[in-house]
């Protein structure tokens, strides 16, 4: 990230904690952490991490998200009210190192109960290969890796993102004690839907022509690890990243090789690169969506319904039968 670009993120989290500040201080009892009516504020980072506070929570939580639909999650920017909302949480749940905006505001929120979802889970360093050697994906895109590098992006693996369920779903319980026993269940419930969800990509991807994927955001690294699949990115970890010359001819080379049939893109992030490459090569294009967040455009209303979206799009494009 260049010397400006650290400037610009660290001034708006500055002023914001100030407004926030003011902000609370006419909030006057709605900085307990609760609603009105008793329920448990939760503020989200972004569409993953709400997910799994509402499907935990249900009825006695409030989840706010801190990304708004159609908002791509990377570079959001928090407003001073969003900022005082934080603040006024009872419970924040959200992923250290996708969006620093939303990191530098938490370290100064003074929220006892911070949920980071990589501290149940593993993270890793995804890649793709060249020349039969891995390599890290777009190395002009790693700020929006974390700071060692390894890739965010553990929710599109259902097996993962299960594992951070089960942290929401006890550190529910030990914000709210009262509704324990529903947080439990809810999260016991959530969790068996995730792992029958791996067993359906499992069995749908078993019988296929080809490995590989072309995506133009490397954000399936963890999916294709799941599943015996290789990705090949265009852009890397970071969506608005560009690739070089050699990357582009590295995937001419690789979809000739490899029987590709398909370069997929995504809904929020623009799809010129992947219609560029796909009409060089003859290839189709299709959508597999990241999940950073629900839009009118996304194949389905929740995790699962995308999810399952982006089964039946590799499958396709790998000719699984």
């Amino acid at each position: 990230m260049s010397v400006m670009n650290s400037i610009r993120r660290l001034i708006p989290v500055a002023a914001l904690a100030g407004a926030a500040v003011l902000g609370l201080t006419a909030c006057g009892d709605t900085a307990s952490g609760t609603t009105d009516d008793g329920r448990l504020k939760v503020s989200a980072s972004f569409y993953p991490m709400e997910f799994l506070a509402e499907e935990i929570g249900g009825d006695h939580v409030a989840v706010t998200t801190l990304t708004k639909p159609g908002t791509e999650p990377h570079d959001l920017e928090l407003s001073p009210k969003q900022t005082a909302r934080l603040y006024e949480s009872g419970m924040i749940v959200y992923l250290k190192g996708l969006q620093p905006a939303v990191d530098e505001a938490i370290e100064q929120s003074g929220v006892e109960n911070v949920v980071e979802a990589t501290s149940f889970t593993t993270l890793e360093k995804t890649g793709t290969t060249e020349d039969g050697h891995a390599h890290e994906d777009g190395e002009e895109g790693h700020e929006h890796s974390d700071e060692n590098g390894l890739d965010p992006h553990l929710w599109i693996d259902p097996v993962r993102y299960a594992q951070v369920a089960e942290g929401v779903g006890a550190a529910l319980e030990k914000a709210d004690p009262d509704h324990a026993a529903d947080y439990r269940a809810n999260t016991a419930d959530l969790v068996d839907r995730l792992h029958k969800l791996d067993q359906e990509f499992e069995a749908g991807l078993r019988n296929r022509g080809t490995d590989t994927f072309i995506t133009t955001h490397a954000a399936f690294g963890y999916l294709a690890d799941r599943y015996g699949l290789i990705q090949e990115a265009v852009k890397g970890l970071d969506p608005e990243s560009e690739p070089s010359a050699r990357r582009i001819q590295d995937l001419h080379d690789i979809a000739r090789h490899d029987d590709v049939s398909t370069v997929f893109f995504e809904t929020l992030v623009s799809d010129r690169t992947a219609k560029t490459l796909a009409g060089d090569l003859g290839l189709k294009t299709d959508v597999l969506d990241p999940l950073e967040g629900i839009t009118d455009d996304s194949r389905g209303d929740d995790y699962f319904s995308v999810q399952r979206a982006n089964l039946a799009a590799l499958q396709k494009a790998l000719g699984a039968k």
